[in-house]
């Protein structure tokens, strides 16, 4: 491909004033040199060297080239500069700075790894690894927390968790059809945290499951422990779950209490429920009436289903919608939870909040690819969705660094493309390597602010 005249001559003869020619031949360049950010913040939150801790190596020694951590690295921050494919690694073999990324010299430095050493990598994993990856994401994401907020009194941990879909196009082991999504998918479960009144969610869980897996599998296994690693990282507490309707479960309930944690859990209505909010619905129908407007009123009743334990707080939203052209509707909502205070408030600043972890799995989509998931074997697809997580707790750290400029709240997709996609080119001497960049590139403060405050912490 270098030595194709498409490749490196491509003839404008008459776009602009002059004769165009445009010529793929310089020498140790790069389109993501700004990635250099990335593992800046990976040393900082010390993440891809934990996780490959986790893994074991059955291969032979004196066969290795590529070590485990380097072969994790290099997949991690592909994915993160909008590479995830294993085949995407035939592209960037000997780009330098990719080759910085995993710590080799840009210009002398062996090539990277393939895609077939990739795929053999993915596909090397199995259950008991996972288990040890999972683990350790979730204690680096806390441990790395406890230490940013050092010195500070941390007063409640939230968690949230939620499915989404993962559609399938292939043979992909327990990929299943599912008549909710009406196609075949997975339907991996993410776990988020977050500190105090902090509008940052951080992922510390990131979980393949089959395309039926109904929402509450795994729950339980998943917040026991990561209640287990809040409650020694930040003694005396407050936590907080956040659940949908589809993780409701009397098992779950009886866990949060027994837990001694704090609950606000969507539930789907049935008759009693709506018995007990009709004299609720009256008075939201009457003030849509009169305001022509959506209304709403809130109360709160105790109920026990009967696979319940016992009687529980039930928080009620008798809400009429009216929207243009339309007849009001009726809108009933309801939780479940063992908080105390106004209905309204728990409803709508605590409940509500949680609807903020769609933007961040949308990110983990569209921003990082996490439904990629295109391999046979399901643990490799586990294996790739988690290495995607990783990808994203980096990039959340490059966005807080960020807090005091204007990509403070940018997405994935605008940080990758104003930090990363720059043109760059790397220059080796014996003393040091110096990274060209273009003079005019428009976030040069934003990328010094970012690199500065990586490099103070880092120190």
């Amino acid at each position: 491909m270098k030595n194709s005249t498409t490749q490196q001559s491509v003839l404008f003869p008459d776009l602009f004033a002059k004769p165009l020619f445009a010529k793929f031949d310089q020498p140790h360049a790069s389109s993501d040199s700004g990635a250099i950010l990335l593992r800046a913040a990976d040393r900082r939150v010390g993440l891809t060297q934990r996780l490959a801790r986790s893994l074991s190596d059955d291969r032979q020694a004196g066969k290795i080239v590529h070590d485990l951590h380097d072969l994790l690295r290099q997949r991690v921050f592909a994915i993160a500069c909008g590479y995830p494919d294993a085949n995407d690694a035939a592209l960037l073999a000997n780009d330098p700075i990719h080759k910085m990324l995993i710590g080799r010299d840009p210009i002398e430095g062996d090539a990277l790894a393939s895609q077939p050493t990739l795929s053999r990598f993915e596909n090397a994993v199995g259950p008991k690894d996972m288990y040890r990856l999972g683990e350790a994401l979730a204690d680096v994401v806390l441990e790395h927390h406890r230490r940013r907020l050092k010195g500070r009194r941390v007063r409640c941990v939230t968690i949230d968790l939620d499915a989404t879909d993962d559609p399938t196009h292939g043979n992909q082991q327990l990929s299943l059809f599912n008549g909710f999504y009406g196609t075949w998918c997975y339907l991996p479960l993410l776990g988020f945290l977050s500190f105090d009144d902090e509008p940052d969610q951080y992922l510390f869980a990131a979980v393949l499951r089959d395309g039926t897996a109904p929402c509450k599998r795994g729950t339980i296994a998943i917040l026991r422990r990561v209640i287990e690693r809040i409650g020694e990282l930040f003694p005396r507490v407050q936590i907080l779950v956040r659940l949908d309707g589809g993780f409701l479960d009397p098992a779950l309930l009886d866990f949060l209490e027994a837990a001694q944690v704090h609950y606000v859990v969507g539930m789907a209505e049935n008759t009693v429920l709506k018995r007990r909010a009709a004299k609720l619905m009256r008075r939201a129908r009457t003030k849509s009436r009169r305001s022509r407007r959506t209304e709403h009123v809130y109360g709160s009743a105790r109920y026990a289903a009967k696979t319940w334990s016992r009687q529980r707080r039930i928080i009620i939203k008798a809400e009429v919608t009216c929207i243009d052209g339309r007849q009001p509707r009726d809108n009933p909502r309801f939780l479940i939870t063992n908080l105390s205070g106004s209905s309204r408030d728990i409803y709508e600043r605590i409940y509500c909040a949680r609807g903020e972890i769609e933007n961040r799995i949308k990110e983990l989509k569209h921003g990082l690819e996490i439904d990629r998931t295109s391999c046979t074997n399901f643990w490799a697809n586990q294996f790739r969705v988690l290495m995607t997580g990783a990808a994203y707790v980096l990039m959340q750290e490059l966005r807080h660094r960020a807090a005091r400029t204007s990509l403070a709240r940018a997405q994935v997709q605008t940080l990758r493309e104003k930090l990363f996609k720059i043109g760059g080119r790397v220059v080796s001497s014996v003393r040091r390597f110096v990274l060209h960049l273009p003079q005019s590139y428009p976030f040069f403060e934003a990328f010094r602010g970012i690199a500065t405050a990586l490099a103070v912490s880092s120190g």
